[in-house]
C-alpha cells in the first residue's frame, strides 16, 4: 500500500512562499497534506476493492473534492477532503479525474505507483448524490498536547455529520502524527527566516505521540450500519522537523502496528471488505 509513502514523499516538497517568504513542508493553515493524504487513502482503497473497481469502470461512482455533507437531522454542515459517491446525474465528459487529481496536486508518484494507478479504473470528479465513503484527514505535527481537543473535535463532528446524513457511508479518519523531537512551526516562525533567527518546539517523544493515540482512540467507532462513529481509523507517524529536510516514516513503536485498531494497512483491508459487502447492490 502506498498512501503512507506518498504522503512523506510529497510533504518533502516545500509548498509555495507564504505571506513571509518563508516555504513549508507542513503549515496548519494549509490543507495540503490532508488533501494528498486522502488521494493515497482513495488510491489504496481503489486497489483493495474489487467491487470499487468494478464501479468505477461502469460510472456507478465519481469523486466529490472539498465536498459539503449536510446532517438531515441537524442541518449541520461539514466539508469533507475527498468522497467517492453515486453520481447526482450526468457526468460530463470533460470533467477531471482521480488520476488528474494527482497532476493538479503536483504529486511525485515512484513508477510502480504510476503503474498501479494506469492499472486501475479512473473516477471522474462529478456532482455528488448519495455518498458511500467520506475520507477525512487530520494532522497533529507539533504542540501535540494543545492538538488534542481540537484533533477530537474535528474528526468527531466529521462522522456525526457523515452518518447523519446517510448511516450507510462509510466515515474514515486518516490521522497524521509527527514524531520528531524538533519542530520548526509556522504558527511560531510569522516573520521571514531570512532576517530572524528560527524558532524551534521542542518535543518530548514517543510521550507527544502516545497521547494523541490516546485521544484518537477515544473516538466513538463502530462495526455496523448503526450509531454514530468511524467506522475506520488509520494513522501515520511521520518523522521530520520542518526544515526542509526529509520526511521518514516511523514502522516501528510508537507507530500502531499490524493487528491495532489505527494500523493503516489494516484499516484499508477492512474498509474495502466493508465496501465489497455493503455495495454490492449498487
Amino acid at each position: 500500500m502506498y498512501g503512507p509513502s506518498i504522503l512523506a514523499n510529497y510533504l518533502e516538497t516545500p509548498s509555495a512562499p507564504d505571506a513571509y517568504g518563508n516555504r513549508w513542508q507542513y503549515n496548519s493553515q494549509s490543507d495540503r497534506h490532508s488533501k494528498v493524504g486522502c488521494w493515497g487513502v482513495a488510491l489504496d482503497l481503489l486497489s483493495s476493492s474489487g467491487l470499487l473497481q468494478e464501479h468505477a469502470a461502469s460510472g456507478k461512482v465519481v469523486l466529490g473534492v472539498n465536498h459539503s455533507m449536510r446532517d438531515f437531522g441537524t442541518s449541520r454542515e461539514k466539508k469533507l477532503d475527498l468522497v467517492i459517491a453515486r453520481p447526482a446525474g450526468p457526468v460530463p465528459r470533460n470533467a477531471y479525474t482521480f488520476r488528474e487529481l494527482a497532476e493538479r496536486y503536483e504529486i511525485p508518484l515512484t513508477p510502480p505507483q504510476v503503474s498501479l494507478l494506469y492499472d486501475l479504473p479512473d473516477i471522474a470528479v462529478g456532482d455528488v448524490g448519495a455518498v458511500l465513503v467520506a475520507l477525512e484527514a487530520k494532522a497533529a505535527m507539533t504542540a501535540h498536547q494543545k492538538a488534542r481537543p481540537r484533533l477530537y473535535d474535528e474528526l468527531n463532528s466529521s462522522h456525526l455529520c457523515v452518518h447523519g446524513a446517510s448511516n450507510q457511508a462509510l466515515a474514515i479518519a486518516y490521522v497524521q502524527v509527527n514524531a520528531s523531537e524538533l519542530f520548526v512551526s509556522s504558527v511560531s516562525n510569522r516573520f521571514s527566516l531570512r532576517d530572524y533567527p528560527v524558532r524551534t518546539s521542542l518535543h518530548k517523544q514517543p510521550q507527544a505521540v502516545q497521547g494523541i493515540l490516546e485521544k484518537v482512540a477515544e473516538l466513538p467507532r463502530r462495526t455496523g450500519t448503526s450509531g454514530n462513529g468511524f467506522d475506520g481509523i488509520g494513522v501515520t507517524v511521520l518523522d521530520f522537523e520542518n526544515n526542509g529536510g526529509p520526511v521518514d516514516l516511523i514502522y516501528g513503536p510508537p507507530a500502531p502496528g499490524r493487528g491495532h485498531p489505527f494500523n493503516y494497512e489494516g484499516m484499508i483491508v477492512r474498509m474495502g471488505h466493508e465496501y465489497d459487502s455493503r455495495f454490492y447492490h449498487i
